[in-house]
Formats: C-alpha cells, structure tokens, sequence
C-alpha cells in the first residue's frame, strides 16, 4: 500500500506507507525472553523482573499486563503472546516510565516547608500581564492541573466601597472577588485532598480588608485554616492540612501600628493635652476620632486572625531579608533577578532559611507576554513556591509540569534530603558524579492518529528527529538530538543512546521535544514531555508526549529504554 500527497491539482507524489514495525532490537529483546515466537506468562515475568526493574512484580502484574493487550486479539492460544502483543504493551500506558497518577507516595508528615509546591502567579489572568482579561477560568484550570498556590491581587474597586481582583496599574481587567473565592472552594481538592494556599496581594484600605475577612469566613467555613494564638516552630505538615485551606498575606499595617502605638496610649503624659484628655468643647470630636480608631483596628484584628502564613517582602539589606525567627516561620517574596543576585552571594544562606521558612518566587516585571524563568534556580537553593504564569507556554513550563507529576501529581513534592540536611548545599559547588543515566531512544507512533495527514508537511510524510536534555544543577544541565527519520509517521532511530553523567540526580529532570525537520522554514512542533529523574523507572518504557500546552496527546508516544549505571537509590 502507498500514501499519497497531492503537490498539484493533476499530479501527486506516492510513498510506500510505512506500518508499525517492532524495531530490530525490540524483536531481538524479545527473543531473548520467549522461544519459538512465544511467550509465556513466566517469561514475560522474567523480562518484567529483569529489564524493567520491576523486582516486587509476580503473576498477578503479568496477568494485568495480558488484560491490558487482550483488546489487540494478538494472543496465542493458552496464554501465549507473540511479538506484535509485546510490543503493543510496550507501547501501552501501564508501562509508563512514571508511577501510575494518584499515587502519593512521598512522606507527607513532614512540615510545609520540607516540600516543592505547585505555584501559579497572577492566578486570575488568561493572558498576557498588560491588557488581557481576568476570569476565574485559569483558576479552575490550575486547580484540576494539581496547582496547590494561587495568587489573588486585591484592589479597591472604582467606588471604593468593595474590593476586586485585578492586576493593577495595567489595562487588564478586573474580576469579582467572591467569584474567585467560590472558584476556589469548588476545585480546591480535585487533584488531592493536600492544602490549598490563597496568596493575597494587598493593596485594601482597613475597612475592605474587614469585608475580604468576613468574605473568607463565609465561603470557606470549617475549610479555612487558623493558626490561634498557639506559637510554632516550624509550619504544619501537608497531612495535618488535608482538606483545609491556607491563607497567606502581609499583616495589616493599621495593627501593626496599632501595636506600636499602644504602650504610648496608656502611658500617663506630663503635660496635658487636648489628646490625652479632650476639653469638654472638643470632647465629642474626640470621642469620634477614637471609635473610628477602634473599628479600624478591629477590622485589622479580624483580617490578621486569618493569615495562617505571614508573609514579608525580601528588601534591602539582605542580611535581614534571609533573618531566621526561631519561633515564628514565615514567607518571603522576591522576584527571579532578586534571587538571582542573592544566590551568587549567599546560596548557602538561602538554602539554609529555606529550611524552616518558605519562599516564594515570581516572574520579573518585564515578563508582560506572560513568559516564566528557570525554576531550577529557585529549586536548587530550596525554594518552595517557585510562582509561574500557567497561562504560559515554553519550556521552562515544561520543567515545571515534569516536575509536579512526581509524587502522584498531587501538587506536593518532598525535597531531596541534601537539601535539609545541616550540611548546607551549593548547587554551584562542583560534586562528583554518583550515576549515569543511559537514555535509548527506540522508535515513535501515534502522529498519524493525532495529526492530520499534511499537518507537518505539505508533500511528503514527516521527518521527525528528537531533543533530549537534562534540567538540573549547572554541572548537570546538557542536551543532545538524534538524527533525523526521513518520510516517517513511525520513525525508528537506531543508533541513538545519550549518556547523562549526574552529579546531583536528585535534583535533575529528563526533557523530549520531538519535531518535524523542515529546510526552508521553523521546524514544525511534534510533542514534548518532561520526567522528573528520582521518580523514572528503569527498562523499555512508552513516554507519553504532550503538546504545547502541556495537555497530553491521547496516542503520540516515544519507545525510550532508561538505566543508571551504577544504579541509583534516590532518598
């Protein structure tokens, strides 16, 4: 059978249409583990022990394996598979290189500070940070993404008499606040029943603030959770928070005055004055001047009670931006340039304030199109709340989104030991190498059924090569790319194994783009994934690619065969 591409109205080119052909060393593989074209349910157990890494599989996961292929009526009688069975569980979803989504299987009882978190940065905004609209939208997107951190700025409306979500001092528009809020509530634990933390930019008047407390109260109820007057040491852990939601913000500057002004308010005055006590002519202004006084701090009291995670900005010196309260942990903020300039300096500073505080990371104001920074950064130094604009695309939100489908997808990932050990980390200190992972690229499927036929070229099937890279610690950080499958819609690449010598793999993330080579113009975009290195299983295994937006396709797949030599325990 052939293909045809029409290049004119009268004339076409014809291409021998390529079939799903096992590659030469997956039918040796196989081989290796069966006789006389069959395998049995004892050998396909050996080959899942041996090749796949698999130790603690019996016959039970092999039988799932023969259910998970019966739909393909490629068996042969009495339990027998061939080749072309094998090879479409291969290709199968239950040999994901990845645990299986849902799976939580990270120690989740340590506290909030001990674990990379799912962060969103202006949470509200469905494109660019100049002029696009804000909805709840991407709220709800991020929520039922895994996103565990959304960010809300708080605005005072033209009236001035409630306050709106919206990105101020830009033309973008502005959004209802309850909208968000009910948003929230209603996808909040979609992905996991882990905490929810509700960053709050703040820019409200002591009134308003009072109406956002009474607004919370209300939508969130026995959700919300409240610190009390109990002090602690270190956060919570995301077990103790199931379910709950955190919010985080600045305290209220009318109570932080509130309590500086205090002592000086009941310390008797030498001299007295109309203040301290009113004459009689002036006694009822004062009386008014004093209630307003009141209901302010009240309504600054109300708000307080409910940030459970204070939060401070990082501003000059920064001696005092990294300072450790012993028995208070709180948040920090600054932007990508900000800690970039720090960690040249104080990165050991940085990862040990990290250890029992969080710290939270957004885009530089210049990023108006919405685009995101190298995470790694922020990560390396144990950074917990790495803020990105998921209405973004790129390969940094790649990173990211490989990063999150650890631990289950549930929006939490424990840090690496190194990173809290008292031994402080530098990730710019060069370590010797622990492992090598050994990356086989084998063959590809599935374009043919996601793309239509003249998607990557007008005249001739797709001639599809792959980019391979490592994301990491500087050390680490190198990328490779195969050679090119001429007019394939299943190209099979035979002579392409990379070597990834790691330095520090606890901290490293695998990253795909495959496209289609084009002379004349860009080359064409065929896919992308991103695996989070101590989560990779070893063996032969079916990596799912994902378009630009990270939305995975339903059959375009990789054959990639993945080992560490030597092999590495990750802690």
């Amino acid at each position: 059978m052939s293909e045809s591409f029409k290049v004119c109205f009268c004339c076409s080119r014809n291409f021998k249409e390529k079939t799903r052909q096992p590659p030469v060393s997956i039918k040796r593989l196989f081989e290796a583990y069966s006789r006389n074209g069959k395998m049995s349910s004892e050998e396909l157990l050996r080959f899942v022990n041996e090749v796949q890494g698999e130790r603690h599989a019996g016959l039970d996961y092999v039988q799932d394996i023969f259910h998970s292929v019966k739909h393909h009526n490629v068996f042969h009688h009495h339990g027998f598979v061939h080749l072309n069975a094998f090879y479409r569980y291969l290709f199968s979803d239950p040999n994901s290189p990845l645990p299986l989504p849902g799976l939580v299987h990270h120690d989740m009882k340590a506290p909030l500070a001990h674990y990379f978190v799912y962060t969103g940065h202006n949470s509200y905004l469905t494109g660019n940070q100049v002029n696009s609209r804000s909805s709840v939208e991407p709220i709800v997107q991020a929520l039922r993404k895994g996103v565990k951190v959304i960010e809300l700025d708080l605005w005072p409306n033209p009236s001035g008499n409630a306050a709106e979500v919206r990105h101020g001092g830009t033309l973008t528009s502005h959004e209802d606040l309850q909208k968000c809020l009910s948003a929230i509530k209603d996808n909040a634990f979609h992905v996991s029943d882990y905490p929810v933390m509700i960053t709050l930019e703040d820019h409200l008047p002591p009134k308003l603030q009072g109406q956002v407390a009474k607004m919370l109260t209300k939508t969130f109820r026995e959700m919300l959770f409240r610190c009390g007057s109990e002090s602690r040491k270190h956060f919570p852990s995301p077990e103790e928070l199931r379910k709950k939601i955190l919010i985080s913000t600045k305290p209220p500057k009318e109570y932080l005055e509130s309590q500086t002004v205090q002592p000086r308010r009941t310390t008797p005055m030498v001299k007295e004055t109309s203040w301290s006590r009113p004459a009689s002519s002036n006694n009822m202004a004062w009386r008014g001047e004093n209630k307003i006084l009141e209901e302010l701090e009240s309504e600054a009291v109300g708000y307080r009670d409910l940030i459970a995670i204070h939060a401070a900005n990082c501003k000059n010196p920064l001696k005092d931006c990294l300072s450790d309260d012993p028995e208070k942990p709180l948040r920090i903020s600054m932007d990508e340039q900000w800690l970039e300039t720090m960690v040249r300096t104080r990165g050991t500073d940085v990862v040990r304030f990290t250890q029992r505080n969080l710290v939270r990371i957004y885009p530089k104001g210049t990023r108006v199109d919405s685009s995101n920074y190298d995470p790694l950064v922020g990560w390396t130094h144990g950074a917990q709340l790495v803020a990105f604009n998921m209405q973004g695309h790129g390969k940094q939100l790649w990173i990211m989104q490989g990063m999150f489908r650890a631990n289950g997808g549930c929006g939490y990932v424990k840090k690496p030991r190194i990173l809290l050990e008292h031994t402080l980390f530098d990730p710019c200190k060069r370590f010797p190498i622990k492992t090598t992972l050994k990356v086989k690229i084998y063959t590809g499927e599935g374009w043919d059924l996601d793309f239509p036929q003249t998607h990557f070229d007008q005249f001739s099937p797709p001639d599809f090569f792959v980019k391979i890279g490592i994301e990491g610690v500087p050390r680490d950080t190198v990328s490779y790319r195969t050679e090119t499958a001429v007019d394939q819609w299943f190209p099979i690449w035979s002579n392409d194994e990379f070597l990834f010598q790691l330095s520090v793999p606890e901290l490293a993330l695998l990253w795909f783009k495959v496209q289609d080579y084009d002379n004349d113009t860009q080359n064409d975009f065929a896919g992308q994934t991103c695996l989070p290195l101590p989560e990779l299983k070893s063996g032969v295994r079916a990596v799912r690619l994902h378009d630009r937006a990270g939305r995975a396709y339903k059959n375009t797949r990789l054959l990639v065969g993945f080992a560490f030599d030597p092999p590495y325990m990750f802690r």
